[in-house]
């Protein structure tokens, strides 16, 4: 945090932070580069491949029949689900066809049919994020049920068991993670039935209905009853898990904006987002969500050209003095965890240079 608060100190003194037209030129770049083009053939063979693989694992599972050794299977369908889970990201930030109306029925296939997750849930929630992350009052993603990411969260009276939860957040976080698969198939349900506008409510119903208890259903089916809740157990821990783990370290630990503040698009989106670096099975493993930061700026550009992308964004994020994160994995999380854990136990100013006293360094107005 210290190398992102003389970064921010130097702004002033090397670029005008007021200008609008920052993030115009990164994008006339980016564009002339041929980065936001369609990239079909990918995404065609991404679709028919994890549709094949997950046919293969649900016939394996029928075949292989009534054994504890269907944990592996279970194992092997969480990482097949969460892996059609960031497609369905894709489609749902329009990366793989230039039709909106193409993305949705991809997205509603693959989120609510394949996965059981709400496509029109999501998106809501998503949007917001985008549109603010980590803001106070305006992004959904640091309002969370159990885990308090900001102080403000924390400092409320959420009862005796919650309180101590947070109090001891940062050694929980990762088995709680393992809840993370039950709580998003719960919120999909719950949103669907729910009052409020939602474009494709009857359709997302009959698709999370033929998921969810058709999938139950097969499970029972071909599992004794022990086996069956061993079964879903594992499968749901380690989708959650790994959802979890894909996604908190892209903002969690990084600077929480006040209400009252206000940045302009290039900024608000870079320094609030955190990069991972690493391989090309990195970028497989986390669905490319380790390019946060390009990510954020760019929410349709195709997942294979995020990582050509990062270099391009990098320099001209240096040569504005706009603060730009990336750091190894590990390090993402031991960051993450040591954040949560000051927000749980109670500290009010989590960084030594909150946004709010830096606001004349960035070129914001409250």
């Amino acid at each position: 945090m210290d190398g992102v608060r003389s970064t921010i100190r130097s702004t002033r003194s090397r670029t005008d932070p007021s200008s609008a037209n920052l993030f115009t030129e990164l994008a006339a770049q980016v564009r002339s580069s041929g980065l936001m083009r369609r990239r079909y053939g990918y995404y065609w063979a991404k679709i028919v491949a994890l549709a094949l693989l997950l046919a293969a694992c649900l016939v394996a599972f029928v075949l292989i029949g009534d054994t504890w050794w269907q944990l592996f299977t279970a194992a092997a369908l969480a990482f097949v689900f969460t892996q059609i889970a960031f497609l369905g990201h894709d489609a749902a930030h329009r990366q793989i066809f230039r039709s909106g109306r193409w993305n949705d029925w991809i997205s509603l296939v693959l989120g609510d049919l394949m996965v059981g997750m709400s496509y029109g849930w999501w998106q809501h929630k998503h949007t917001r994020h985008h549109a603010n992350p980590n803001k106070l009052g305006a992004d959904p993603d640091i309002e969370l049920p159990v885990i308090a990411v900001t102080a403000e969260n924390a400092q409320r009276d959420h009862g005796l068991i919650l309180s101590w939860l947070r109090a001891h957040q940062g050694v929980l976080f990762f088995p709680i993670l393992l809840f993370e698969g039950l709580s998003l198939h719960a919120s999909s349900v719950r949103r669907v039935f729910v009052r409020g506008r939602l474009e494709h409510r009857w359709v997302e119903i009959v698709f999370l209905g033929i998921r969810l208890i058709g999938y139950v259903t097969l499970v029972l089916v071909v599992l004794s009853p022990g086996v069956a809740a061993g079964f879903l157990g594992v499968q749901l821990g380690i989708f959650g898990f790994y959802m979890g783990i894909a996604f908190a370290p892209n903002h969690k630990g990084m600077p929480v904006v006040p209400r009252t503040m206000k940045l302009d698009f290039l900024r608000r989106q870079v320094m609030m987002s955190r990069n991972i670096g690493g391989t090309r099975m990195l970028d497989f493993l986390m669905g490319g969500l380790n390019y946060q930061i390009e990510h954020h700026l760019f929410p349709s550009m195709p997942r294979p050209h995020l990582r050509r992308a990062a270099p391009v964004v990098a320099a001209y994020c240096r040569a504005h003095g706009v603060p730009y994160t990336q750091v190894g994995l590990f390090s993402s999380y031991a960051i993450v965890v040591r954040y949560i854990n000051r927000v749980g136990l109670g500290e009010r100013d989590v960084f030594t240079c909150p946004l709010l006293d830096q606001r004349d360094h960035l070129g914001v107005t409250a």
